[in-house]
């Protein structure tokens, strides 16, 4: 391999780790940080107002369990399978001022819920039909049964918290 091509192919890797390096993170945050501009209103109030930050979650959906066929169903199960989908719940950032409302040093109002993560399964469905597998005993022909349905219950998986407390000011 020429000294050139060497060179080049080095670039191209050493690029393209880059940029997988600075997608990651991104990537990786269940959400991003949206602050609330608050500020225009407490100036043309002439007042302290609180200030906000949200948190709004991304959602990446997954890849669904294929159906699985099993011995005796002529359908396969899972028919509709469930997709799963992963994300955060939306978090939230509030620092509020209270004009002495509980007494001396306690100034302001914080609420601080951050955003957690969230794993949810969507509905899915199962199906079977009313007929048996072909029976060798009844010249090849299938039997009759009582046709199956069910639907899969959706599935969320997530643990919240929050905090609430009160100080003198920032």
């Amino acid at each position: 391999m020429k000294p050139t091509t060497r060179g080049t192919l080095a670039a191209v890797v050493t690029g393209a780790a880059a940029a997988a390096l600075a997608a990651t993170p991104a990537a990786a945050a269940g959400s991003v940080p949206v602050p609330v501009p608050l500020g225009g209103v407490s100036q043309s109030l002439g007042t302290p107002v609180p200030e906000a930050s949200l948190d709004v979650p991304l959602l990446t959906p997954g890849t669904p369990d294929g159906p699985r066929y099993t011995t005796g169903r002529l359908l396969p199960e899972g028919i509709l399978p469930q997709v799963p989908i992963s994300g955060s719940l939306p978090g939230a950032d509030l620092h509020a001022p209270l004009p002495r409302l509980l007494g001396e040093g306690f100034d302001h109002l914080d609420v601080d819920a951050p955003a957690s993560g969230l794993h949810t399964l969507g509905p899915g469905l199962d199906l079977d039909a009313p007929l048996t597998q072909p029976d060798p005993h009844n010249f090849g022909l299938p039997g009759l049964k009582a046709p199956e349905a069910g639907l899969l219950a959706p599935v969320v998986r997530t643990v919240a918290g929050a905090g609430l407390g009160t100080d003198s000011g920032r």
